[in-house]
C-alpha cells in the first residue's frame, strides 16, 4: 500500500511515496481505511528536520496525525463505552500514546499531560502516522465522526487542540467573559475563534493578510477581522496567541482578571521583546494568568467533535481551501497567503 514517509538525508528530511507493509494486527483491532490527512506546520517541520524519532528499528516515519478515515475491520468487542465500532464508521485517530510506564496524569487518562517523557505520537514521535491507504487503531484511540461532517471530518485533531485550549481559558478567565483576542488566522485561529464566538464572546482575530480567505472566513462568524494589532482597542478576557510571533502582544492585551493561552510555538521574532521583571509586574499587578497547551486527550476530542456538530457546514468548508488527490501530494506541503487548510485525499 501507499503511504507518505519522511527519511532522514543528512540535513533533514525527505517525503516520499513509499510502497509499505500493511498494518500489523498489533497495532491496533480496527483495520481504517484512509479517506483524508490534514497537513499542518508540525508535518512541515518534520519534512524539513527529519523525523525526531522513527519507530524502533527503522530511520523512515509514516507522516500525518490530522486523520479522517472508514472503519475497514470492527473485530466483536471493539467498544468504547457506550458504543460499539462496527464496519463503516467514520473515525478520527487520538495522536498521542502515553508512556508505557505512566505518570499520573496518564494513570487517569491525561496523556497530554505525560510527566515521564515517554510518550509517543502518531505521525510524529515514534509511531507512524496515519498517512497510508490504511492505518490500524486501537478502539480507546478512535473517536467515531458525525457522517454529516462529511470531509470537515479532517478537521477534529486541530480542534481539539483549540477545545483544550478553551477548556483551560474557561477556569483561568475569574470575570464573566464579553471579548476575545485570536492572534493568528490559520486553521488553529479560525478554530478558536469558532470556538469563541460558540460561547457568545465579541472576538476579534489579527493576522497580517488584508484579503482573502482569511478575513472572509472571520467575518462570516460574525466576528471582527484586523489586519494588524494598531486597531485593536482594550483589553480582552480572554487571548489565544496562536502565531508565536506576537507573545508580548498576548500579554498586553490580557484584561485584568483575565488569561491568555499561548498555542503557537514561539518564534525567534519574539525573543528579546519581553522583559521577565515587567512580565511579572504585570502579571502580578494586574492578576493576569498565562498558560501554554499543546496535544489533546479523548475529552478534547469529543468536546471537538460536539462543536463542529453546531457548526455551518459551509463555514467549514471554506476552511479546506486546498484538497488535492494523494498523487498530487506536494501541492499540500506549498503554503501562500490564500491557503487555510491543505487536505490530501486519499479516495475520491
Amino acid at each position: 500500500m501507499w503511504a507518505l514517509s519522511v527519511h532522514p538525508n543528512g540535513h533533514g528530511g525527505t517525503l516520499v511515496l513509499d510502497d509499505v507493509p500493511e498494518p500489523a494486527p498489533e497495532d491496533g483491532d480496527l483495520l481504517v481505511e484512509a479517506l483524508a490527512l490534514g497537513v499542518c506546520g508540525t508535518d512541515r517541520e518534520i519534512v524539513a528536520k527529519g523525523p525526531r524519532l522513527a519507530p524502533a528499528g527503522r530511520s523512515g516515519l509514516v507522516l500525518g496525525h490530522e486523520s479522517l478515515g472508514r472503519v475497514l475491520e470492527a473485530p466483536a468487542g471493539s467498544r468504547v463505552a457506550p458504543h460499539d465500532f462496527v464496519v463503516g464508521d467514520l473515525v478520527v485517530g487520538i495522536v498521542r500514546r502515553p508512556d508505557p510506564v505512566p505518570c499520573a496524569f496518564c494513570a487517569v487518562g491525561q496523556f497530554d499531560l505525560c510527566e515521564n517523557g515517554g510518550f509517543t505520537e502518531r505521525g510524529i514521535l515514534g509511531r507512524d502516522g496515519f498517512g497510508s491507504e490504511r492505518f490500524r487503531l486501537e478502539p480507546e484511540y478512535a473517536v467515531r465522526v458525525d457522517p454529516d461532517l462529511g470531509l470537515a471530518g479532517v478537521l477534529l485533531e486541530p480542534t481539539s487542540v483549540v477545545a483544550k485550549a478553551w477548556e483551560q481559558l474557561d477556569h483561568a478567565v475569574r470575570l464573566p467573559r464579553h471579548r476575545a483576542l485570536i492572534l493568528g488566522a490559520g486553521p488553529i485561529g479560525l478554530l478558536a475563534a469558532f470556538l469563541g464566538v460558540q460561547r457568545d464572546l465579541d472576538v476579534h482575530v489579527v493576522d497580517q493578510v488584508a484579503h482573502g480567505p482569511k478575513p472572509r472566513q472571520v467575518r462570516a462568524l460574525g466576528a471582527t477581522y484586523h489586519s494588524s494589532t494598531e486597531s485593536l482597542h482594550g483589553t480582552f478576557d480572554a487571548v489565544i496567541e496562536c502565531s508565536g510571533v506576537l507573545v508580548a502582544e498576548a500579554i498586553d492585551r490580557t484584561a485584568p482578571g483575565g488569561a491568555a493561552c499561548l498555542v503557537g510555538v514561539g518564534d525567534v521574532r519574539s525573543v528579546g521583546e519581553m522583559n521577565l521583571a515587567d512580565l511579572a509586574r504585570q502579571l502580578i499587578s494586574r492578576s493576569r494568568t498565562v498558560m501554554g497547551t499543546v496535544n489533546s486527550n479523548r475529552r478534547h476530542f469529543e468536546a471537538a467533535h460536539a462543536a463542529l456538530r453546531r457548526a455551518d457546514r459551509a463555514w467549514l468548508d471554506g476552511l479546506l481551501t486546498d484538497c488535492v488527490p494523494l498523487e498530487n501530494w506536494r501541492a499540500a506541503f506549498d503554503t501562500g497567503p490564500e491557503q487555510i487548510k491543505a487536505v490530501i485525499r486519499f479516495t475520491a
